[in-house]
């Protein structure tokens, strides 16, 4: 509408502009009247199509707007919620995984196996023995990582089982079976070393302290 007002004061401008004859002035041209005809009749057509743009713009916004509500009415379904899920223990070492953990102490105190009895302690730090014994074969073919992954592993589930077994023991037992197994895990400890530095005659030397030091460490154990 704004086009078609502006191109018809540009017509009315031509036909009143000032000539040297002030008679042109009250009559104009029939080239200009034509011409103002011609604006005219722009006009009604530019304004034709603007509303028939407008119109077009208007029913693709109503059907944008009802395909999406009808895609929310359609996903607008209710959700069931059950009760929380049963704790995941059941599993060998999964006992503990509901069970909250002191994150303040260092690694090796945090709780992260698996609590057992006494005895039960005592059968599986047995079971870890064996298995530290075995990486002589690892020492032998120079294995040294498989050395280190081993003691590592194996290790942390004797000390948590020692200590599980020590903490029911007597009094008068706990010092020495304290200082007895300070003692195995510094030969433990020595041997994780000359894995690392991958020298076999410290790997050697301490696998024999060690196995020394775990058989007495056993025989106290009953």
């Amino acid at each position: 509408m704004a086009q078609a007002m502006a191109s018809m004061a540009g017509s009315v401008r031509l036909i009143t502009a000032p000539t040297s004859n002030t008679r042109a002035t009250t009559q104009p041209r029939p080239g200009m009247i034509m011409t103002v005809r011609a604006s005219a009749q722009g006009a009604g057509e530019t304004d034709q199509q603007t509303s028939r743009r407008g119109v077009i713009g208007l029913v693709a916004a109503g059907l944008a707007v009802g395909g999406f509500g009808g895609v929310v009415l359609a996903e607008g379904k209710p959700i069931l919620v059950g009760p929380p899920p049963p704790p995941s223990g059941g599993l060998p070492g999964t006992l503990n995984s509901d069970q909250a953990r002191d994150l303040a102490l260092p690694y090796k105190n945090r709780f992260y196996l698996q609590p057992l009895t006494p005895s039960e302690a005592a059968a599986r730090a047995k079971e870890s023995a064996k298995d530290i014994l075995n990486v002589k074969a690892l020492i032998d073919k120079k294995a040294w990582p498989y050395v280190q992954n081993d003691l590592r592993s194996k290790a942390e589930y004797l000390r948590f089982d020692l200590n599980t077994v020590i903490s029911a023991k007597p009094k008068d037992e706990k010092k020495f079976l304290k200082e007895l197994t300070g003692k195995l895990f510094e030969d433990i400890t020595n041997l994780d070393h000359a894995a690392k530095i991958k020298s076999t005659p410290e790997a050697e030397k301490y696998y024999a302290e060690t196995v020394s030091t775990l058989n007495d460490v056993l025989a106290k154990l009953g």
